[in-house]
């Protein structure tokens, strides 16, 4: 019975792969577009504080909270899981002198990434490969911290991702995930409609809980554990992101329908907006869970 499950969650697993490559295969220029730019490369929301007022200064202020979490310091040996094109890798490289390996299910974004490594010099501390972060093929306590900025949200099953984590961290290594985290299981059925229409848009099987998420890294064995709501530091760049959508949803609905936008790009414009919608109406809230591996 076990092996049949483990058959159907692997099959289910490959499945969501599948459509998170499609994903985003098809909105690259979505991004490059309207999002992340040739200093940041980031596909993760900015961080804003009292002394950080631009986009590209909050997308790399995003890296130096999370580092400063996980307490990311020279020589350090980091899993970047869900890398996209490298950014936060490249920022921890440069600005915390760590060895960053990258992992990502999505060939393309590995293929640049290793382009951008080579291109600025990086390719000694840097590596990317194709892998899927539940389930990686490197061995057991490779790191000392694992890095996840908004990949999590593509597992189908976060405990995995978390015994995962927990395996190839080194004793005292640290865990750091950024994570978009649903208030409740218990959504009115409007709400849940369009939490349907966000997930499916930017290719998410789900958002667990806060308690679901603590409790799959507590029974990973993992402690110290804490997930503190940090909406406050991503509030403006969710509401940017609506904005921008607001304007481009009537271009992106004019060429869906003469065919010169695909049903994934369509997808991920009303995706845009209902991430906001649903953060105003109380469904979720951005969060940072940290924690280490016991000695």
């Amino acid at each position: 019975m076990q092996q049949e499950e483990l058959i159907t969650e692997t099959m289910v697993s490959e499945k969501w792969l599948g459509l998170v490559r499609k994903y985003y295969d098809q909105t690259r220029f979505d991004y490059r577009a309207v999002w992340h730019n040739c200093d940041n490369m980031a596909f993760h929301f900015g961080y804003y504080d009292g002394s950080i007022n631009e986009h590209r200064h909050a997308l790399a202020n995003s890296n130096y909270v999370l580092a400063s979490i996980a307490r990311v310091s020279p020589g350090d040996r980091v899993l970047d899981a869900g890398c996209g094109i490298g950014g936060s890798g490249f920022w921890l490289a440069t600005h915390r002198k760590a060895e960053v390996v990258g992992i990502t299910p999505v060939e393309q974004q590995v293929e640049q990434a290793r382009t951008l490594a080579r291109r600025h010099g990086l390719d000694d501390r840097l590596r990317f490969e194709m892998e899927d972060y539940a389930r990686t093929s490197f061995a057991e306590a490779s790191f000392d911290v694992v890095w996840a900025l908004e990949s999590l949200c593509h597992a189908v099953s976060k405990p995995a991702f978390y015994k995962e984590a927990s395996r190839l961290l080194r004793p005292g290594g640290r865990i750091v995930v950024a994570e978009y985290v649903r208030r409740s299981r218990d959504l009115d059925e409007k709400t849940e409609q369009m939490m349907r229409d966000w997930l499916e848009g930017w290719s998410m099987p789900d958002l667990d809980t806060k308690d679901e998420h603590v409790a799959a890294a507590r029974s990973a064995g993992l402690v110290d554990l804490e997930l503190r709501d940090s909406t406050y530091l991503t509030y403006r760049s969710l509401r940017r992101l609506y904005k921008l959508a607001c304007i481009a949803t009537p271009i992106d609905s004019a060429l869906f329908a003469l065919r010169l936008r695909s049903r994934v790009q369509h997808g991920n414009v009303r995706a845009s907006l209902r991430q906001y919608q649903l953060l105003r109406r109380g469904a979720w809230f951005y969060g940072i869970l940290s924690g280490t591996k016991p000695w």
